[in-house]
C-alpha cells in the first residue's frame, strides 16, 4: 500500500477527513499565489487537528530565511517541502537552518529532467516527483497535470520519494502499478474547485491508493 499525502488543506474538517481516511501526510501551502494558500496564523489553527502519527508538511516556494522562521515560530511542522527553483545548496541550507527533514519537488516533462532527481537526492531527505508546470503557469504545482509515468519505470533514487501530478482516485492505482511509487501526493485531484477539498473525494483517493 502506498502512503498518501493530501496537500493544500485549509479547513479543519478536511484535515480530520484526510487523517481518518488513512493519509500519512497533510500539507499546508505557504505560497500566496496558490488558491490553496494559508497564512501562518491559519495553519497554526489547523495543526492541532492533525493526529499523532500524521506528518505536517509545509510547502514553500523559494522561501527566504525570514519566511521560514516566521512560519516555524507559529506552526509545528514536521517536514519542509521546497517546491520552487531552490538549488541543492539551498536545500542543504534550509535543512541546517530549520533542523527539519526537507522534501524537494522536481518537475518532469521528459528524460532530460531525470538527472535532477539524482542531484537533489544527495541533499534532500525525500523527493517529490511532480509534473513540470506549463510555461504560462505561475504555479509550480497543483496544476492537475500528469507526466509520462513510464519515465520512472525501473528507476531508483537515494531517497524515499512520492509521485505527484494529476493524480485522482481514478488513476492513482495505475500510477502506482506503473511506477512502483511508495507514496503519492494529491491536491487538485480531491477538489471540487481550486482550493476547495471534498471529504468524499479524499476518502476515495486514499482507498484507491491502498488497493
Amino acid at each position: 500500500m502506498a502512503q498518501v499525502k493530501i496537500c493544500g488543506l485549509r479547513r479543519p474538517e478536511h484535515v480530520e477527513a484526510a487523517a481518518a481516511a488513512g493519509a500519512r501526510y497533510v500539507g499546508f501551502v505557504f505560497f500566496p499565489k496558490s488558491p490553496r494558500a494559508v497564512s501562518a496564523e491559519e495553519a497554526a489553527l489547523l495543526a492541532p487537528h492533525v493526529p499523532v502519527g500524521v506528518a505536517r508538511v509545509g510547502l514553500f516556494v523559494d522561501p527566504d530565511d525570514e519566511t521560514l522562521g516566521s512560519v516555524l515560530a507559529q506552526v509545528p511542522l514536521d517536514i519542509i517541502q521546497l517546491h520552487g527553483s531552490e538549488t541543492p545548496d539551498r536545500v542543504a541550507a534550509v535543512k541546517a537552518l530549520t533542523g527539519l527533514p526537507v522534501m524537494k519537488s522536481v518537475g518532469l516533462s521528459g528524460p532530460a529532467d531525470l538527472p535532477a532527481l539524482t542531484d537533489y537526492g544527495l541533499v534532500a531527505d525525500m523527493l517529490l516527483v511532480d509534473t513540470k508546470p506549463p510555461k504560462d503557469s505561475d504555479l509550480p504545482g497543483g496544476n492537475g497535470l500528469s507526466f509520462d509515468w513510464r519515465l520512472l519505470v525501473g528507476r531508483q533514487w537515494l531517497r524515499p520519494w512520492m509521485l505527484a501530478g494529476g493524480l485522482t482516485a481514478q488513476n492513482v492505482a495505475e500510477a502506482i502499478r506503473l511506477t512502483g511509487a511508495p507514496a503519492v501526493d494529491v491536491s487538485s485531484g480531491v477538489e471540487v474547485e481550486p482550493g476547495e477539498k471534498d471529504e468524499a473525494l479524499i476518502r476515495a483517493f486514499v482507498a484507491a491508493a491502498n488497493q
